[in-house]
């Protein structure tokens, strides 16, 4: 990205509290961040220190209580409920770290949601999802509800699920850490891929050191902040 353009996500000055009292929480302490498109960042930290709470803000789900965050030159904070809903299930895909698959769904209809929000037929949907199953090894493994599949294969379900719409800013907590090393780094390669393209940006967040090659950049939070930004990374993948 060159330097005149703007970032895909911009943070600056984000605060967010939880509790009140002998109760309160800093989550988050006057983040900024930069997020460029056609790359991955991670946010890296330990557990506790606000990397979960930055992404589910970035995500609209949660409202900081200061700040202001720019999802691809749209302010998101200025938006209402109803604006912010629909642009969340156009821009961005969130791999959750506990799956939330609908255990009453097959693994292709459970991939096929964001689609079906967003009006296709549900038979082009299904069909769709299925196809990027396939691509995740799952093929023969479609027509399963989540109690039938293994942690692993639950977790390539909701990559699916992320990755359908080909959402712009793809959101991951923590998307390996139900994965063995070999699965762990096949996600990887296809979030890498996902990134390549010009106007999309993929932002991980993972305790996970094996995949770290796979970051472009590296910001590293503590206490609710953010610590500083590492681009020399080693590329040699194990």
């Amino acid at each position: 990205m060159a330097a005149s353009e703007p970032a895909a996500v911009t943070l600056r000055g984000v605060t967010k509290t939880y509790g009140e009292g002998e109760t309160l929480t800093l989550a988050l302490r006057g983040v900024d961040l930069d997020v460029r498109a056609g790359e991955i960042t991670f946010l890296v930290g330990p557990s506790g220190c606000g990397k979960t709470t930055a992404i589910t803000a970035i995500a609209g789900m949660l409202t900081p209580d200061s700040g202001e965050i720019s999802v691809f030159g749209h302010d998101i904070r200025a938006m209402s409920q109803r604006d912010l809903t629909r642009f969340r299930g156009e821009t961005t895909g969130f791999i959750f770290q506990q799956f939330n698959l609908l255990p009453a769904l097959t693994a292709a209809e459970n991939a096929s949601v964001p689609l079906l929000i967003a009006g296709r037929p549900a038979g082009e949907a299904t069909k769709a999802a299925a196809a990027l199953l396939e691509i995740l090894d799952l093929g023969a493994h479609i027509n399963k509800l989540p109690s039938q599949l293994s942690g692993g294969q639950q977790q390539r379900v909701a990559i699916a699920r992320a990755l359908v719409h080909k959402p712009r800013l793809v959101l991951c907590d923590e998307p390996t850490a139900s994965l063995d090393a070999t699965a762990g780094l096949g996600v990887m390669r296809m979030l890498r891929e996902v990134a390549l393209a010009p106007d999309r940006a993929v932002i991980v967040v993972t305790h996970d050191d094996r995949i770290f090659p796979y970051a472009d950049r590296i910001a590293h939070m503590a206490d609710g902040r953010i610590l500083g930004v590492d681009t020399n990374i080693p590329k040699e993948v194990a």
